[in-house]
């Protein structure tokens, strides 16, 4: 890959308390590596920031990147975006320019109390709650690392969902669900993974030997002492007496 990169940025929609600038874009390996600062008078406000490149003519964010890139990113200098180049290229070669836009961020989904802790069972339905941020249609997503297992897509933002874990699926630590603007799909939110597991557990089973004597099951026990009317100290054993008789007239 040839290193003949054209590298500038834009950050609109950004409050014009604001201040923001490239300091640095690296080749390293296949990552470039894009430093920048973000000044804002207020030092707790969160901002949406996006990574974009020419070879779409800057349609739509990168998605192979890393680090101070995505929602809630808080004002600071030396904030650092990695994008792997080459997973999202491929062998790309020739020149290329790079742009950052933000603005600040308001998120559509606000997960509440949502437990990431508990084991979600498979075949069960959960209900997941949120403060919507905004009216457009959401796509949720059930994931299980990478891979999408399941989807509803054009939701109302209405603060409710009922997830129902499939039949289908195998235990895991690693799931997760994927929140996504309809009509903005670069605002993604994720849960925390969650643990699914089985609907049943696996129960152990203890299996004591029984011997049905007469019509009565004794369980059989064994031991090695001496019994008290033996002659010679041996092991002795003693069969289950018969009830008594029914008296005669």
């Amino acid at each position: 890959m040839k290193r003949l990169l054209l590298l500038f940025f834009a950050v609109p929609y950004f409050a014009s308390a604001q201040n923001v600038s490239i300091k640095k874009v690296e080749l390293a390996g296949e990552k470039v590596i894009v430093t920048y600062d973000l000044e804002y008078s207020n030092a707790s406000q969160t901002f949406l920031i996006n990574l974009y490149g020419s070879k779409d003519n800057f349609a739509a964010a990168l998605t192979k990147v890393t680090g101070d890139v995505g929602p809630e990113v808080k004002p600071g200098v030396g904030k650092k975006i990695e994008w792997k180049i080459r997973d999202e290229y491929g062998a790309y070669k020739g020149r290329l320019a790079l742009e950052i836009r933000g603005k600040v961020y308001t998120p559509f989904v606000k997960l509440q109390d949502f437990n990431a802790t508990q084991a979600y069972k498979i075949g069960k339905q959960y209900d997941i709650i949120w403060k919507p941020g905004n009216t457009d249609p959401v796509n949720i997503e059930l994931y299980k690392g990478n891979q999408r297992i399941q989807g509803d897509m054009t939701q109302p933002n209405n603060g409710a969902y009922t997830l129902h874990v499939p039949s289908s699926i195998k235990p895991g630590s690693d799931y997760r669900i994927k929140f996504t603007d309809s009509k903005s799909t670069d605002e993604i939110v994720y849960t925390p993974t969650f643990k699914v597991s089985p609907k049943v557990p696996m129960a152990v089973k203890v299996l004591v030997p029984l011997v049905v004597v007469g019509g009565i099951a004794a369980v059989v026990l064994s031991g090695g002492g001496g019994g008290s009317g033996g002659d010679g100290g041996g092991t002795t054993s003693e069969s289950i007496p018969n009830p008594p008789s029914a008296p005669t007239n």
